[in-house]
């Protein structure tokens, strides 16, 4: 456990996060319509999707005229081929489902908002705090605040971006500095001149 203190008084921060575990109840839920929705597969490769879509692509008008056809042409009949009432039953699976997944997917991206704008709030929040502080912090009486301001500052990792002509400026300080160290260790380096 952490604290932070507060002028005299310290707070304890509790590390306790009761959205994580109903969200991993959630993906518990999720992961149990594994076993509830027939025929529910996973790709084995990345592409797999992919490799499907040509003939998962064919129009639903033409899969029930393949069907006739076998029905009534004993020619047409494989040994190995599935039957029209099977085919029949893949194509209804796939017309209830198709909507259960873009549901799904709507949902997902309906969290991923949710998600996007409670952290939005958490940070508007702390960006809030840090801006106020670190005007505070310029003012005597509340000098105790400039660690704080500090701190912050390191942990949020942003800086402001030098002008062009700063950028420049702090080159040449480095340059210098580097030919200064070159100039004085070059007596140590080079014995022979001496």
């Amino acid at each position: 456990m952490s604290s932070i203190e507060k002028a005299d008084a310290v707070v304890p921060i509790t590390a306790q996060n009761i959205h994580a575990e109903t969200a991993q109840l959630r993906v518990a839920e999720l992961r149990q319509w594994r076993d509830q929705i027939p025929r529910f597969a996973i790709p084995e490769t990345a592409d797999a999707t992919r490799r499907l879509s040509h003939a998962a692509s064919v129009p639903a008008p033409f899969i029930e005229l393949t069907n006739v056809a076998v029905a009534n042409q004993i020619a047409l009949v494989r040994a190995d081929g599935t039957p029209p009432a099977e085919i029949r039953d893949l194509v209804a699976y796939a017309d209830a489902y198709i909507p259960l997944a873009d549901e799904l997917e709507a949902l997902a991206q309906f969290l991923r908002y949710s998600a996007t704008a409670a952290r939005n709030l958490a940070g508007t929040e702390a960006l809030t705090t840090y801006w106020l502080a670190q005007r505070l912090a310029k003012q005597k009486r509340y000098a105790h605040i400039k660690p704080h301001v500090a701190d912050m500052r390191r942990a949020l990792g942003r800086q402001r971006k030098p002008t062009p002509e700063e950028a420049a400026k702090n080159a040449a300080e480095r340059a210098a500095k580097a030919a200064a160290k070159v100039t004085k260790a070059a007596p140590t380096l080079n014995p022979a001149k001496q």
